[in-house]
């Protein structure tokens, strides 16, 4: 059974930093692709940054150059490190690992950037 928990939410002004990582467990190889999606109030979950075999990684345009997504396939973890936050970006972010097309989901971690 697949299990991802997410930590290193929380609050933090404008321009600041947040690192989130997320624990794996299960059957899991480095060939799955790992990623950080994000739901802000009201609106659907979308893709914030997606590592797949390579590592190659895709970001969502309004996160270029300011969030960097990593992965440690020895420990089975993913981490989103996050930079120059705006308010814009608060949401809960989950983590996501798709396996032979079925994607599984961590419980989600607030984030919360205030002006």
């Amino acid at each position: 059974q697949v299990q991802l928990v997410e930590s290193g939410g929380g609050l933090v002004q404008a321009g600041g930093s947040l690192r989130l990582s997320c624990a794996a467990s299960g059957r899991i190889f480095s060939t799955n692709a790992m990623g950080w999606y994000r739901q802000p109030p009201g609106k659907q979950r979308e893709l914030v940054a997606r590592i797949t075999r390579g590592p190659n990684t895709n970001y969502a345009e309004s996160v270029k150059g300011r969030f960097t997504i990593s992965r440690d396939n020895a420990k089975n973890t993913v981490a989103l490190q996050m930079n120059s936050l705006k308010p814009e970006v608060t949401a809960v972010y989950y983590c996501n690992v798709n396996i032979f097309g079925n994607d599984y989901w961590g419980q989600g971690t607030q984030v919360t950037v205030s002006s």
